[in-house]
């Protein structure tokens, strides 16, 4: 349930920013900025986590972030002003960012003997909350306006809240004596982290994921609403584009598993994100469809990066400190993506330099996954 709202507050918002815009009376210019909020959120709590984490334990820490994440989102919708919208977009992503970052070494804590099963069920949810936000945003804006709509993803962080006290109630104290699976101390583990080129790769892999990502689920919509689509098409054409994540979610922690060097599996993600740049580039309309799903397939090395987080970590505190640096330097690098595929639309009028960019950072992409996917431990290279 809180890996199932990790993405809301994302893609709920993307298919609407130009409706809200019209209503609230922000310019175009400021859909980049709200493009760029996830990813600068999500690298703020890669930096805050290890320490909510020391003071709280994880079980404290994950429910505060189902609470941020739930009235940030409910405020959102209500607020009249646009540094309102962003002020608490930004709380409910910090929230989300930092489920990000608790729930692999909480999983890693409960089910050490079924880290395959247990990654794909959670990678699953977040696909799932980022797919059916992107699909039913603009009919529920149509049938019962924008506010609605944003604000009503606010129920399933509220519904994720009550497990987490029942299993704080259980536990009771123990929680937070809990010592297992907690990131080193935060000043150790970023020196440590920081020596190691494993996970330096990973930040690249992932950083170069969600940048690409990010600027997708930002910038679709309008892509497809310039060759002549309707509001709802661009929607839909970012729900698809999610789902198909969904099938990465499902078979990429398996595959990754069984693979000593999984390489060559980024290598086909790269060409997928060529073939669907040169598509939305070159032709938009005439397979949208098809240019889509290319596009959906190139993310599956985001799932990886995930999964890899634990098997290139033979301790629980190398796990944490791999996840906490691989999300809050990605994140930072990411954060750029859709500000800058704005800017460079704003400036050529087309969409030739900002796709150049996307390429640009798929290179990126795949020089990262050659450090991050050779078989290695972080442990071994972080002195």
């Amino acid at each position: 349930m809180s890996a199932l709202t990790l993405r809301v507050a994302v893609t709920a918002f993307t298919p609407l920013a130009a409706q809200i815009g019209d209503s609230m009376g922000y310019s175009t210019a400021v859909v980049g900025v709200f493009g760029m909020l996830p990813t600068a959120m999500f690298a703020l709590a890669g930096l805050l986590t290890p320490l909510l984490t020391r003071r709280l334990g994880l079980e404290r820490t994950v429910l505060l972030a189902m609470v941020m994440t739930g009235v940030g989102t409910l405020i959102r919708a209500i607020v009249p002003a646009t540094w309102e919208l962003l002020a608490f977009s930004a709380l409910a992503l910090t929230g989300m960012g930092i489920g990000n970052v608790v729930i692999p070494p909480l999983v890693k804590r409960y089910f050490s003997d079924r880290l395959a099963l247990l990654s794909s069920l959670y990678i699953v949810m977040v696909q799932l909350g980022t797919v059916v936000p992107a699909l039913v945003a603009v009919p529920v804006a149509e049938a019962h306006g924008w506010r609605i709509s944003l604000g009503l993803w606010a129920i399933l962080a509220f519904a994720a809240v009550l497990p987490w006290l029942g299993v704080l109630r259980i536990r009771r104290d123990h929680a937070r004596a809990d010592s297992t699976e907690l990131p080193p101390e935060p000043l150790e583990a970023t020196g440590k982290v920081w020596r190691s080129p494993l996970a330096w790769g990973m930040a690249l892999m992932f950083g170069m994921t969600s940048l690409i990502t990010y600027s997708m689920f930002t910038w679709m919509p309008t892509i497809f609403s310039d060759a002549g689509a309707s509001a709802s098409f661009g929607g839909s054409m970012v729900g698809i584009f999610a789902l198909i994540g969904l099938v990465a979610a499902l078979s990429a922690p398996i595959v990754v598993g069984k693979m000593r060097n999984p390489f060559p599996v980024v290598i086909g993600c790269a060409i997928s994100f060529f073939a669907g740049f040169a598509g939305l580039l070159l032709a938009p309309m005439a397979a949208p469809l098809v240019w889509v799903v290319l596009l959906g397939l190139g993310p599956s090395t985001f799932p990886m990066a995930l999964t890899l987080i634990n098997l290139r970590t033979r301790t629980s505190a190398g796990s944490a400190a791999l996840s906490g640096f691989t999300q809050g330097v990605g994140y930072s690098v990411a954060c750029l993506g859709p500000l800058a595929f704005g800017v460079l639309h704003s400036v050529t009028h087309g969409w030739l330099a900002p796709f150049a960019f996307l390429s640009a950072a798929v290179l990126v992409l795949l020089g990262g996954a050659w450090i991050a996917c050779k078989p290695s431990m972080l442990e071994d290279t972080w002195h």
